[in-house]
């Protein structure tokens, strides 16, 4: 267990006088005056709003406790009351102890305004799992975003990558909650200050006025609220703070190169803030789905170690915000939530996985222990030694998928030999005769194993990391599904994987060719995938054998780099450029995470992954 991991408790929902409070602090969770009434004179007015959004494009607030959620409740419904709006509202707000989505549901129906009960009903309905880590959530077709950074303040304020223009300072009362009113949480705040940032809270202690002083603003007092007599407004000093970001024009334009998971994942992010793309890939030449013909299905599955490591944590948020993002795509093209049972090879790998479990103390719905007889009822097959459930495993249908997320992008069938670095900043990309195919702003390469090529032919710095990336190939069988041929209820993983019935197939996994080896579908690869089958399922690989459709299934590629981590972010030395690969056989889990990232990144938003895991996955 990494000494750094600290699971985290969700709050319990408990009254005082109708009052909702946190019984592990012993504090109420917002003034007996009431919430709203609170919002708007201690967070609204101390900070100048809603005057200062106004002839905005974007505007961002920082929280550092969301609590309830009434201070997003109350911004939001005086951002869509006020018709001279900023164009965007972010909301950036922390929280150790999260609430539950029954206790969120519950909390809507005490709001007493009806305006801002409905908009407490969209949040509870959006609310996620409390899981450690970022969750990025959207409302008003992505005009107002909500970033919940779930975690220890003290860690997580600095993992979060924003500009924020104004500080709500909510914890409960210093004396009782000392880390979110500390010398060291109020620096991370000017280190994500935008220029001329201000904050308001409704304490007035000595204590806190003289930290966020030291932390670099100049601190007031103005009248409090309720039975509070004075509370506490500050700006940050006129030296401090980061220039506003530059946001892409609203009539530009992205070039992706690259039309498989990852370059799909890119358009649809882009085509949700209302940017342009148009895509480049060979491939197109026989639609957009080319890449995946004959794959009819595969598994987007969660990762989990007993540290919770990079791979883990970069999983749980791409399948999570999967789930969101993708959720209202064409019946065809939308994942279907299975779920993923995941195997133990033997007793000993069975306890592991319990006692990785019991440390981790993640909630049942995002993984929880079944055993032997357990597993058997989930999987309707043998439950072998039992294993993690995972209830948030989907089934995708590759080619419907891709179809649907490039919808938005005008697709070109040619390849991108080189780039040229325009004078005015746009980027030209050339063919294989040097002429140009397409001039863009900003430049995604999601093209796999390609990209280090493309990138040396222009002139792009060699990075060590990328340099090292292998396309390596890979097959998967097709077995029929019937009622007399038993087929599991989720998906089945381990070394291997077989997925529930489709049209009457089943889709089973997978091989690894040596480097170079070029993709195909074998007799020796069928026999390679029966035999993790039989692992798997308990059932013997002869008669598995006798289901097997042996000549279909389907054979490509994957691209992976030597620490099995993907290459996601700013090119460096080429501004404009984003560099999406290196997914492995992670591509649907981590496609949407790097789309989200890129596109946050490119219209100047709050980053939807901590900072940390950002430095990770940069390319170098």
């Amino acid at each position: 267990m990494s000494a750094r991991y600290q699971p985290l408790v969700p709050a319990g929902l408990a009254f005082d006088e109708g009052v909702p409070v946190n019984l592990q602090y012993g504090d109420v969770y917002h003034s007996r005056s009431g919430a709203l009434a609170q919002a708007r004179h201690v967070f609204l007015s101390g900070n100048g709003l809603p005057e200062r959004w106004r002839a905005r494009d974007a505007f961002t607030i920082c929280e550092t406790g969301f609590g309830t959620g009434n201070n997003f409740l109350a911004a939001w419904e005086a951002w869509r009351s006020d018709p001279q709006r900023c164009r965007r509202l972010h909301f950036v707000s922390f929280e150790g102890h999260p609430f539950r989505a029954s206790d969120m549901a519950a909390l809507a129906h005490r709001v007493e305004e009806p305006s801002v009960r409905a908009l407490a009903a969209q949040l509870a309905q959006a609310w996620p799992l409390p899981v450690p880590g970022t969750h990025r959530l959207d409302f008003e077709e992505g005009a107002v975003s909500l970033t919940l950074a779930f975690g220890p303040v003290q860690r997580m304020a600095a993992q979060v990558q924003a500009c924020a223009d104004a500080f709500f300072l909510d914890g409960f009362a210093p004396g009782r909650n000392p880390d979110m009113w500390s010398r060291e949480l109020f620096g991370q705040l000017v280190r994500m200050s935008a220029a001329g940032a201000t904050a308001a809270t409704w304490c007035s202690a000595v204590a806190v006025r003289k930290a966020l002083s030291d932390a670099g603003f100049l601190v007031g007092k103005v009248q409090g609220f309720g039975r509070k007599r004075e509370m506490t407004v500050a700006s940050l000093r006129p030296n401090l703070g980061r220039s506003a970001p530059c946001r892409i024009d609203s009539d530009a334009r992205v070039a992706v190169v690259g039309a498989g998971f990852a370059g799909a994942a890119a358009v649809h992010a882009l085509a949700l803030r209302g940017i342009r793309t148009v895509v480049l890939d060979p491939v197109l030449r026989n639609g957009a789905h080319a890449g995946h013909c004959g794959h009819l299905s595969a598994a987007m599955s969660p990762v989990l170690s007993s540290d919770d490591d990079t791979r883990s944590r970069l999983s749980r948020a791409g399948v999570l915000l999967a789930g969101r993002r993708w959720r209202d795509l064409p019946d065809e093209a939308r994942p279907l939530t299975c779920g993923t049972l995941e195997i133990a090879l033997d007793t000993a790998d069975a306890l592991r996985k319990e006692d990785a479990l019991r440390q981790l103390q993640l909630p049942h719905e995002w993984a929880q222990w079944l055993d032997e007889a357990q597993a058997a009822d989930k999987a309707g097959l043998s439950g072998g030694h039992g294993g993690i459930f995972f209830p948030q495993g989907r089934l995708v249908r590759p080619g419907p998928l891709v179809h649907a997320l490039l919808s938005p992008a005008e697709c070109r069938p040619v390849a991108a030999a080189s780039m040229r670095h325009m004078p005015d900043g746009a980027w030209q990309l050339l063919g294989d005769d040097g002429k140009e195919i397409v001039t863009a702003s900003h430049v995604i390469l999601a093209n796999a194993a390609q990209a280090p090529t493309l990138l040396e032919a222009s002139g792009g710095r060699a990075l060590p990391r990328l340099s090292a990336i292998q396309r390596l190939a890979g097959q998967v069988s097709l077995l029929r599904a019937g009622p007399d041929e038993p087929s599991p209820n989720v998906i089945l993983a381990g070394n291997g994987y077989w997925l529930p019935a489709d049209g009457g197939t089943c889709v089973a996994g997978s091989t690894y060719a040596e480097p170079g080896e070029a993709p195909g579908v074998s007799v020796r690869g069928h026999r390679e995938i029966l035999e993790k089958l039989s692992v798997l399922s308990g059932l013997p690989a002869d008669i598995l054998a006798g289901r097997l459709m042996p000549q279909k299934g389907w054979a490509g590629w994957r691209a992976a780099l030597a620490d099995h981590l993907p290459a996601v972010g700013r090119m460096p030395g080429m501004d404009g450029v984003w560099l999406s690969c290196g997914f492995g056989s992670r591509g649907l889990s981590w496609a949407p995470l790097a789309a989200e990232i890129i596109a946050a990144d490119i219209a100047a938003e709050p980053m939807p992954l901590e900072r940390e895991l950002l430095r990770r996955i940069a390319p170098r």
